[in-house]
């Protein structure tokens, strides 16, 4: 490789590693402790080379089976985001005030970014709805910001609660899971997004978060789905870590 291929090369991986903000040290409200992490600002886009690239003007990569996404973030340097992680974020976001309507926690409703089907298909992250309620930024207790942690796509989550080796779901939600118990609200009030009950049994799925752009009052940053891992459609995309 000479010079100037490498200056380019090493151009474009700084670049890429600005696209990451700390989440800091969690503790769920059941006691799991979950370690400090990166996370992509936005949602995975596919690059010319097949590789996963994250920016702010490229559309989302969608139209990615689970075990494909999983393979496209590692092969990139990468993590698909995992249930606690998603978890860690959620719960990060409901503890800051800006993310609520109400601008204090609890008061109003939290964000729940593009979900009323203004438009119909994934946006870039640069994309800014005209609807001031699809806010599509979410802030961190640290200052840092994150964009689409509810709506635009939902997201594929490595399940490392409820999970296999894989990642998929492999036992019923027990009445104690945090991926049960994290949200503050109950399903579908105050922003949270619809989320299962105890006792669901969706073994062989693999988990999806967040929401859609046409998920209306069910898209929220706590939002618990399942989905079939070979499903490959338009609303689902993924959002890596490192």
């Amino acid at each position: 490789m000479n010079a100037q291929n490498q200056q380019v090369e090493t151009a474009v991986e700084d670049q890429q590693a600005n696209m990451f903000v700390p989440v800091p040290e969690t503790t769920l409200p059941d006691g799991t402790i979950v370690a400090a992490f990166q996370v992509a600002k936005y949602f995975s886009s596919r690059g010319d080379d097949g590789q996963v690239v994250i920016n702010a003007s490229d559309a989302p990569w969608t139209e990615i089976s689970y075990h494909d996404a999983v393979a496209a973030a590692e092969t990139s340097g990468f993590k698909l985001i995992t249930e606690t992680q998603a978890l860690a974020i959620a719960h990060n976001i409901a503890n800051v005030g800006a993310n609520w309507s109400g601008g204090a926690v609890g008061v109003g409703s939290l964000k729940q970014g593009l979900h009323n089907d203004t438009v119909d298909e994934a946006q870039p992250g640069d994309f800014v709805p005209d609807d001031a309620d699809e806010d599509r930024w979410f802030t961190l207790s640290n200052g840092s910001q994150i964009c689409d942690a509810a709506g635009n796509l939902y997201t594929w989550v490595f399940d490392n609660v409820q999970g296999n080796e894989q990642g998929l779901i492999a036992k019923p939600f027990a009445k104690d899971s945090p991926s049960i118990t994290t949200a503050p609200f109950p399903s579908m009030e105050k922003g949270m997004g619809w989320r299962s009950t105890a006792g669901s049994d969706w073994s062989g799925s693999a988990l999806v978060r967040g929401g859609c752009w046409g998920s209306g009052g069910c898209a929220g940053a706590f939002v618990l789905g399942g989905d079939w891992p070979g499903y490959e459609g338009d609303g689902v995309g993924f959002r890596c870590t490192k």
